[in-house]
């Protein structure tokens, strides 16, 4: 375990710069590589040729958005962990995912699958949040207040039933089947930079607000009581971190959408390389996240080419594994 701070700074310094390799080579491989000069050429004289048009609107979008989401979701994972008390927690326990995606279905089925890209992003991040609040409220019910434990069969119980109505219209409009499991199933591939810059003031919000609770995780972590005696507000600060889960991730999964196991893979490696503290382990997190993502989005071109599997894909044959590791653990 990094115990220095010195050697902790080297660490993140490093990672920026793996993360960098690693978005420069999701842009130059693929089914069609370029070359650095191609980048180069691309953005000092662009000529609308088919090779510059792939490398501004297709490679550089894909690789930026797969750093974000992945950054973003590795950091609302470890916030949920530490809110939940549960090791095996992800944003998914809120019922973000399934609440995005059956407000999309939702749209689809009005519309008749015409929605753009904007507006299914606009309704992805609504559905997210409102589904996130209810579970939060529905938390809250009852004696006792709030308890980890509430939460958890909250959202389990309310992410059944999203997706049990998710099913249902999806059957009934059979027409927007088709749309809907292409964002269902999690993909960096098709989104434009446009995409990127409508839901990054909320990724920002979200990193900020993750930062800024870091040191009152660390408390929450030591249980409630040993919280309250050194003076925290424990109903602000979970709604500090809920707040900040719910942009991080409903930002990630109206972008992307539901990408699955990186919130749950990756707080687990940083605490393994830095500790339990916060101030660390959440920048840790996020650098790892982004890593992870771009590195799963560029092997997933390779496993099927000329076809190219979908990263939400790569990334649960990746998490399954490491779910089942976790929780052998937990029980030995």
């Amino acid at each position: 375990m990094m115990q220095s701070r010195k050697r902790k700074w080297i660490g993140l310094a490093v990672g920026c710069v793996i993360l960098l390799l690693g978005m420069l080579a999701s842009v130059l491989f693929g089914l069609q590589q370029f070359g650095l000069r191609d980048i180069w050429l691309a953005y000092t004289q662009f000529d609308g040729s088919n090779e510059h048009l792939i490398v501004t609107t297709t490679r550089v979008p894909r690789a930026l958005i797969a750093a974000a989401v992945g950054a973003s979701l590795a950091v609302a994972g470890a916030i949920m962990q530490v809110l939940t008390k549960n090791p095996i927690a992800s944003p998914s326990l809120l019922g973000i995912n399934s609440g995005a995606v059956l407000f999309i279905v939702i749209g689809l089925a009005l519309t008749g699958s015409s929605l753009p890209m904007s507006s299914m992003i606009w309704i992805a991040l609504g559905g997210a949040a409102i589904t996130s609040l209810f579970v939060y409220t529905l938390s809250m019910q009852g004696g006792g207040g709030f308890e980890p434990i509430k939460l958890t069969l909250a959202g389990a119980a309310v992410a059944a039933f999203a997706s049990s109505v998710t099913s249902g219209i999806m059957l009934i409009h059979k027409h927007s089947l088709e749309t809907a499991l292409l964002w269902m199933i999690g993909s960096v591939s098709g989104r434009e930079l446009g995409h990127l810059l409508f839901v990054l003031p909320y990724l920002c919000v979200g990193w900020l607000l993750a930062m800024l609770i870091a040191g009152s995780l660390n408390v929450l972590a030591l249980g409630d009581d040993n919280a309250k005696s050194l003076g925290q507000r424990l109903t602000l600060i979970r709604a500090a971190s809920a707040l900040a889960v719910v942009l991080l991730a409903g930002s990630s999964v109206a972008a992307a959408g539901p990408i699955a196991f990186v919130g749950l893979i990756v707080p687990h490696l940083c605490r393994y390389a830095v500790g339990s503290d916060h101030r660390w382990l959440l920048p840790y997190s996020a650098l790892t996240g982004a890593i992870l993502l771009v590195a799963a989005d560029l092997a997933a071109r390779f496993v099927l080419m000329p076809k190219e599997v979908p990263v939400g894909v790569a990334t649960a044959l990746i998490g399954v594994p490491f779910l089942i590791f976790v929780a052998r653990r937990r029980k030995s």
